[in-house]
């Protein structure tokens, strides 16, 4: 009995018992009936006629009733296990009865919510991952053992797709593993798929620096892939080269004066100067050099001011040919001393700027004659120009210093403003004690500090134009505000 409750139930054994009851009872009653009705040869004739139909119905009873109970039930659960396995989560099977085939639809049920809910979670961990791969500046590339790109955010991506226009196989030989990868990764990525450790490295491509951090995908037995994070650090490998530059250059600059200082003042203590002149002229170079060390220092302590927006600033109304007549006067007898032309032109004579330092845009105006007549040869012209130009964001008054110099060579340009640019691949101090190579960078500082603008055009060979522009109208409560 107890087999049998556990393969049927307890409802099975009530309907077996009835049938059982009606079989006995039917069969007694056709027995008795053919008894009664009909001859021994009819009798076995009928009872196997009557058997059969009897046989008949209820194998087509028990045939429905298992169709219904058991095997109805087993196909809607092969239904429902193929949605789920498609992708249908929410299928859920009715639960008829409280027997085993019961119970199996409830531990389906119970199965696919628990796996809907892990589906459920698993999607909202790749999106919040994909989110943050998409949020991040960083470009992310994950490559799997044989060099294929198996994950790239879309910075990844745009990266992939700037560096596939370029042709690598020239720059070495290729392996079937690493074939995929991008040139400037290749060798990154055999170290770690080799050694399975993470590496730090920076790589030059065109003409950007760039921060490469790969680590291995490492599995139990093997590494099956790397994954990179490459940070563009060009801006910060600039910066730092200047900082290092800067820190020579203000060496250089400063050594120069003092080793002359130190070599001349060794030469007066050792009596080698015998006579006055000789001692005099000694004297002076040490004097000179003293003043070329204090002019550095200024200037130094300027930009410093002025790229922290702590320059005092006396903004006022300023009459700006007043401005190019004083600046010329400045240099008309050094430039006729030199044969140099020096020409001044106002085509406007009432130019004038309401709100002007015209003591810094006077040392502006100088730094940059100066530049023009150290790097003029005898026999060019310099020419100072002032202007009035209409625009749609207002009128503006335009300063020109244009000289017949060397130039400037076009790679150069864009670094003229920099500290400590002289330059000295394009053009050469020809006077004694020139600059202290923070000349452009002062006049930049002090042009912005007015609100107006400051460019170059220049020709190698041809002489060099600086064309600054200043906005006849402006907040002078502003300007020293963001500049005092």
């Amino acid at each position: 009995m107890a087999i049998w409750r556990s393969v049927v139930g307890k409802m099975w054994l009530t309907i077996i018992g009835l049938v059982a009851v009606v079989i006995t009872t039917l069969g007694l009653f056709l027995l008795e009936y053919i008894n009664l009705s009909f001859t021994e040869p009819q009798k076995i004739k009928h009872l196997f006629i009557y058997s059969g139909v009897i046989g008949f119905l209820l194998t087509t009873f028990f045939a429905f009733f298992l169709l219904t109970k058991i095997t109805q039930p087993l196909r809607e659960m092969k239904d429902a296990a193929n949605r789920v396995a498609q992708g249908d989560y929410t299928t859920r099977v009715a639960i008829r009865s409280s027997d085993e085939i019961g119970e199996l639809a409830n531990t389906f049920n119970q199965m696919a919510s628990e796996l809907h809910t892990l589906i459920r979670d698993l999607q909202h961990e790749r999106d919040h991952l994909s989110s943050v791969l998409r949020s991040m500046t960083d470009s992310v590339i994950s490559f799997d053992a044989s060099g294929e790109v198996i994950l790239t955010n879309p910075q990844g991506q745009h990266l992939l797709d700037d560096w596939s226009s370029v042709d690598w196989s020239e720059d070495e030989e290729l392996s079937d593993r690493d074939a995929n990868v991008p040139g400037p990764l290749r060798e990154t990525f055999r170290n770690v798929i080799t050694k399975g450790k993470e590496l730090t490295v920076k790589i030059h491509v065109k003409s950007g620096v760039w921060s490469v951090v790969m680590t291995p995908l490492a599995s139990t037995d093997s590494v099956r892939g790397a994954v990179a994070v490459l940070r563009d650090v060009t801006e910060e490998f600039r910066v730092d080269k200047m900082r290092k530059d800067f820190v020579a250059n203000v060496s250089h600059e400063i050594r120069t004066p003092l080793s002359m200082v130190q070599g001349y003042s060794e030469a007066l203590i050792d009596d080698i100067a015998t006579t006055p002149d000789e001692r005099r002229e000694l004297v002076q170079v040490i004097h000179d050099e003293s003043l070329r060390m204090g002019r550095l220092v200024k200037d130094l302590l300027d930009l410093a001011r002025m790229e922290a927006g702590h320059l005092e600033m006396n903004f006022q109304s300023l009459d700006v040919n007043g401005l190019m007549m004083r600046v010329y006067r400045k240099f008309a007898a050094l430039a006729k001393e030199r044969n140099i032309s020096l020409t001044r032109s106002d085509e406007d004579p009432t130019l004038l700027l309401e709100a002007a330092d015209g003591d810094r845009l006077e040392q502006v105006l100088t730094n940059l004659m100066d530049n023009a007549l150290r790097h003029t040869s005898a026999g060019a012209s310099i020419a100072l120009k002032a202007s009035r130009i209409k625009e749609a964001k207002g009128d503006w008054i335009e300063l020109q210093v244009a000289d017949e110099g060397q130039g400037i060579p076009r790679e150069d340009l864009p670094y003229i403003f920099e500290r400590f640019y002289k330059a000295d691949k394009a053009r050469k101090r020809e006077i004694a004690g020139g600059g202290t190579g923070l000349g452009l960078a002062i006049v930049k500082n002090l042009v912005v500090a007015h609100g107006g603008t400051i460019t170059a055009a220049s020709e190698h060979g041809e002489g060099t134009t600086f064309t600054i522009k200043l906005p006849i109208k402006v907040n002078s409560k502003k300007l020293s505000t963001e500049h005092g």
